[in-house]
């Protein structure tokens, strides 16, 4: 039977392989704050979304929507500047087909990062959080409907989504460079509006770290297929109800710019590291 879905992929695929200059080890989604991390990195390509036949295209400031080739002290990287959300009212199936498409091109570990509301009251604005583990039950999930079998099994295993040797590699380079680092759980709400404080509460209440609008649905389309996933929130504010203070999404892209620099330089060394010991 003919899997609509699929054929996007393939068809997506087909119209920029030739434009693909290495096989790429490492696939990287840049979060808030990270957007201009490859022009730090030996660049040999890139591909604009919009060349992309049928290919989603971020609509949110800051997110430039294209993928960047590169390597990241040696290590070839395809580097996804600019994701797609489900608020922005595209199909969870062209939400998570940047991801799948990057691991067609021959990527086998996904590093995810992202901009996140604190939930827990350990943490504090500018925080590092090592991602343990996810809730994604608040969003549809991005594997119903016909199995992509070419991809992954009908009901895939989801009891070690966040590979355990990447985040110790990462904590690792953290402690090396002095970087604090939390580890946690992220749920992931659909957006665009801010979390309810009773939300909030029942992420808590649910074992929830840090909640955002992104990511979970990547890393359950990339265990899919079964790539090594790790992920990093930048821990921008905390969520509603835990101050007095109403959110915004300036406020979100202002602390992200601020520990940026961190955040970038930890990211290298820990690919840096994943090209050494992956």
């Amino acid at each position: 039977m003919e899997n609509q879905v699929y054929d996007k992929l393939v068809r997506c695929y087909e119209s920029i392989r030739s434009q693909i200059p290495f096989t790429p080890k490492v696939a990287l989604v840049l979060g808030s704050g990270l957007g201009d991390y490859a022009d730090g990195i030996e660049v040999e390509g890139s591909i604009d979304y919009h060349s992309i036949e049928g290919f989603p295209v971020s609509t949110v400031p800051g997110h430039k929507g294209r993928f960047i080739f590169g390597r990241v002290n040696g290590v070839p990287t395809v580097i996804m500047q600019g994701r797609v959300h489900y608020y922005e009212g595209y199909a969870m199936t062209d939400v998570v087909l940047p991801i799948r498409l990057m691991k067609m091109m021959g990527a086998e570990i996904l590093f995810l990062t992202n901009a996140a509301g604190g939930v827990n009251y350990d943490f504090a604005a500018g925080d590092f959080m090592i991602i343990r583990d996810q809730i994604a039950c608040m969003v549809p999930s991005p594997l119903i409907g016909p199995n992509l079998d070419e991809l992954g099994p009908r009901f895939p295993d989801m009891s070690q989504i966040y590979d355990k040797e990447l985040r110790d590699i990462i904590k690792e380079c953290a402690a090396k460079r002095n970087i604090k680092v939390q580890e946690g759980v992220y749920v992931q709400f659909t957006g665009p509006a801010y979390e309810s404080p009773q939300e909030v509460k029942v992420s808590r209440i649910l074992g929830g770290d840090a909640v955002g609008m992104s990511t979970a649905c990547e890393a359950v389309a990339a265990n899919h297929m079964g790539m090594k996933i790790c992920g990093i929130s930048c821990i921008s504010n905390l969520a509603c109800g835990m101050t007095d203070q109403p959110l915004s999404h300036q406020e979100v892209q202002e602390t992200a710019d601020r520990v940026a620099p961190l955040f970038k330089q930890l990211v290298t060394d820990s690919i840096t590291e994943f090209g050494k010991r992956m």
